[in-house]
């Protein structure tokens, strides 16, 4: 499928052809993939700081369930949205330019969250965040995907998701104790110097590479699947409140719809599309994508709750939550390398079959604990479940579909994959809220169940056993059903990921 090699020219950039198809030494490669790191690590620790602050974010700022929803939501609609943009940018104005871009608009927004006096204001922050994130998310992998060949892709992949978690592994710590002791807002300063660092390795290091038959941006896709989601994801969090019948809610669920059908048929008949869909008639292509939706979806919605259950329901402070979460970080972050090199000798297949099944089996046992768990009888069992299953399908899943296109497309290939991870995060906050909300209210049975909820989240009021209870076994449910997309994810995987002999292929 590779052309014959080409060297870079005098200002280090490939003109004619992907930079897959250039003979890099392994210093080079490392410095490559080094810079994708600290790039992506932005989103790796501001998300794993942000989780275990939230409720304290919450109870400062006086958000109501709503609006703590979208202080997670805003970041994914727009990185969702537009993270198809973002891979598209890349392969037609430079991959490492808009990498950077992507960087600096990321610090740029921390600094206003890290400012922002009012909820509606850091919820804007949190937007353009995601704009930030949907450049150099799909950048950092496009960059892989162009410097490494497919036999070594696996093991890069692999690493750059290990190397990942280890640097968010100290997110929730440092959230947590911020949260704790001094300002949550820190959180978001920490991406500033961070940022620099990235931006001068990647100067330094990375080669500048596009696809030479990228096309125009397709803006109308772009703002149709904005539009779209916006409706989508309003109506959904906005119902618990004013109803499902409320004309609002009906209307913004109904355009949702409308706008993202649009979306598709405007991707099916311009000759420039953002989303090609004749990527998806490769089975494998359509079949990985479906399994990220579904993992994806169990496991930003439960990592979303979970510190809400430790905090609210366990008693734990936003340090001892942060603490909890470490088991997974270190298990990606010291194995995801060696996941990357057993998919690379046996396949795919194998990996992303038991990796969702192992992430559902993790999920349920998170679900388990009662009331005034410890560690070791709470979340500890599931959260090493769940990271050997995470570790083990997260390098082979993004492998498999920078495989199944040709390696012009990568960019695109990366934008589509990164989209549906968090798009299906976006859903999963704003569907599994409704579930939350909808089993809370039923078993504290009071005229203002909603209030009651944003009290127990924030932690602020007076609040009954009753109450926290109600809480818990919501909670179970939004683990239950998380369990099942994972594990359903599992058996798409079976059918569908490549196997050994296909993989060589």
């Amino acid at each position: 499928m590779h052309g014959p090699q080409r060297p870079p020219c005098e200002d280090g950039q490939v003109r004619s052809a992907p930079a897959a198809e250039t003979a890099f030494s392994a210093g080079r490669k490392r410095a490559i993939l080094a810079a994708t790191v600290l790039g992506s690590s932005l989103t790796f620790i501001d998300g794993s700081a942000l989780g275990v602050a939230l409720p304290a974010i919450q109870n400062d700022l006086g958000a109501g369930p709503a609006a703590a929803l979208w202080i997670s939501n805003a970041y994914l609609l727009t990185l969702g949205a537009l993270v198809l943009t973002g891979g598209a940018a890349g392969d037609r104005f430079g991959r490492r330019r808009v990498f950077v871009i992507g960087v600096i608009l990321f610090a740029l927004a921390s600094v206003a969250c890290g400012l922002a006096p009012t909820v509606d204001l850091l919820i804007a922050g949190r937007a353009l965040q995601g704009v930030g994130a949907a450049l150099l998310t799909p950048g950092a992998l496009a960059l892989i995907g162009a410097t490494f060949p497919p036999e070594e892709r696996g093991r890069a992949f692999g690493t750059w998701a290990g190397a990942g978690a280890l640097f968010g592994m100290a997110g929730p710590m440092i959230g947590g104790w911020l949260a704790d002791n001094a300002d949550w807002r820190a959180i978001f300063w920490i991406n500033v110097p961070l940022a620099a660092l990235t931006i001068a390795v990647a100067l330094r290091a990375v080669p500048e590479s596009r696809d030479p038959e990228a096309r125009k941006l397709d803006v109308p896709g772009a703002a149709l699947a904005v539009a779209g989601l916006a409706a989508l994801t309003w109506s959904l969090t906005a119902a618990p409140d004013r109803g499902w019948t409320d004309p609002t809610v009906m209307v913004g669920l109904a355009g949702g719809v409308a706008l993202c059908a649009g979306f598709l048929r405007v991707e099916a008949r311009t000759a420039q599309p953002m989303m090609p869909l004749d990527l998806f008639r490769s089975p494998v292509f359509s079949g990985i994508n479906l399994l990220t939706l579904l993992l994806y979806f169990a496991l930003g919605g439960a990592m979303f709750f979970l510190p809400f259950d430790l905090i609210r329901v366990q008693g734990w402070t936003a340090t001892q939550a942060g603490a909890a979460m470490l088991p997974f970080a270190v298990i990606m972050g010291l194995f995801s390398g060696l996941a990357g090199r057993i998919a690379d000798r046996f396949g795919p297949r194998l990996s992303l079959t038991l990796g969702p099944v192992l992430t559902g089996l993790g999920l349920i046992a998170l679900a388990l604990p009662g009331r005034g768990a410890g560690f070791m009888d709470g979340p500890l069992i599931g959260m090493i479940v769940m990271a050997v299953g995470m570790t083990l399908a997260v390098g082979p899943l993004t492998a498999a579909v920078m495989g199944a296109v040709e390696p012009s497309h990568t960019g695109v290939a990366s934008g589509v994959n990164n989209a549906v991870a968090r798009i299906a995060g976006l859903l999963a906050v704003a569907l599994l809220g409704v579930v939350l909300s909808a089993v809370f209210v039923q078993a504290v049975d009071q005229p203002d169940g909603r209030a009651v909820l944003g009290q127990v989240m924030a932690g602020s009021g007076a609040l009954d056993d009753t109450a926290v209870d109600a809480f818990h076994a919501a909670f179970r449910w939004v683990m239950a059903i998380a369990a099942a997309c994972a594990l359903m994810a599992g058996l798409v995987g079976l059918l569908t990921a490549p196997g050994r002999a296909q993989n060589a292929a």
